[in-house]
């Protein structure tokens, strides 16, 4: 299956780039780790704290340019594609904890399967934006993310949304509708809670719009110029708000998404200038192959890292790191930096065949 002539190979890239991001951060070696490696313990922002963020952008980028095709036109046909594939990355990822749970020796532990992560995010987020871009126009769209974003900002201002312990609004709401033992417990908030999600398709729906920009019929040049315009606002306008409501990836709080968003819009931007008008192509054929097959590369990596976990060869391996960096922090981020190579040595095969594995 061939991609369009007319796709950005910017947008294969910038996806490449948040799930290359993805598997680094997601494979640390060993318990020491660099700040920018980690998440933020609660408020704040590194790094670390963009590749998620980043990928559900583009995603909303990509919505759009893939519904746009049949001009938003409400159809059976259409919808069973788009809530089959909600779906299927949902399942996807029910699939992963259980796998994680039967390597632990409790492959009949339903009861302890955990029903949100990352991928039931996407799922969900993909799956509501869609069916909302086939029933709303672009310009509800736009104000449906306002809405929904003064909405969460109201629940969690009001109901103890930026405390780090049980009262929390995300953490109660998430035990009352998912149930205790089927959400995140390494933490009191479930960093990818239903109650989140609502956020987050707000997040999405950013994302959807500036692929309208970016789709517009004007001068690349000037969808540029109106997609950097727009991230600088947004981004400008979280960091101005972050003096009451906090950066905090964790609950995905209003400013997070404002500002994460703002930066992705300026990031593909960048991209868009320097590869689809510049022509400066050629450093971002990694990057390609990954972004080209996303969630089945990220899918992969935690296959092998349940596996590697499961049969004892992580402290092996990380000892072997160690005895070539003998700083823990530096043999830490070899590990992490190595696992997403050898992810990448799946990706790029497939890129060179142009095998497309679309989940």
């Amino acid at each position: 299956m061939k991609k369009p002539a007319t796709r950005l190979l910017s947008l294969d890239v910038m996806r490449g780039m948040t799930i290359a991001g993805m598997i680094v951060v997601n494979n640390a070696g060993g318990p020491q780790s660099y700040d920018y490696l980690r998440h933020s313990a609660w408020n704040g922002l590194t790094p670390c704290d963009l590749v998620f963020p980043f990928f559900l952008f583009i995603m909303g980028v990509t919505t759009y340019l893939s519904l746009s095709k049949n001009g938003f036109r409400m159809s059976w046909p259409v919808m069973r594609r788009v809530m089959w594939r909600a779906a299927m990355i949902i399942l996807i990822g029910w699939a992963l904890h259980w796998v994680e749970l039967a390597c632990k020796g409790e492959p009949l532990a339903f009861a302890k399967l955990r029903l949100t992560g990352v991928l039931p995010r996407i799922g969900l987020c993909f799956g509501i934006v869609s069916l909302m871009a086939l029933c709303m126009s672009r310009k509800a769209m736009a104000w449906s993310a306002a809405a929904l974003l003064a909405v969460y900002t109201v629940l969690v201002c009001c109901f103890n949304g930026y405390e780090a312990d049980a009262t929390n609004f995300n953490a109660v709401f998430d035990r009352l509708v998912v149930g205790e033992a089927h959400i995140y417990h390494k933490s009191p908030v479930d960093p990818e809670g239903l109650a989140g999600t609502l956020s987050a398709v707000a997040h999405t729906i950013i994302g959807f719009c500036c692929g309208a920009t970016i789709k517009s019929r004007r001068p690349l040049a000037d969808r540029i110029l109106s997609l950097f315009t727009a991230g600088f606002l947004l981004m400008a306008g979280g960091f101005i708000l972050t003096e009451w409501m906090p950066l905090n990836k964790r609950i995905w709080s209003p400013t997070f998404v404002l500002v994460t968003t703002g930066l992705a819009a300026l990031l593909l931007a960048a991209l868009v200038y320097i590869i689809d008008i510049r022509g400066k192509r050629g450093w971002s054929r990694f990057f390609e192959s990954f972004g080209v097959n996303p969630l089945f590369l990220y899918v992969m990596s935690e296959l092998i890292a349940v596996f590697v976990g499961r049969f004892g060869n992580k402290p092996a391996i990380y000892g072997g790191f160690l005895s070539v960096f003998p700083d823990p922090y530096v043999a830490s981020a070899a590990y992490a930096v190595c696992f997403m190579l050898l992810t990448g040595a799946i990706a790029y095969p497939l890129y060179r065949r142009r095998i497309y594995i679309k989940l």
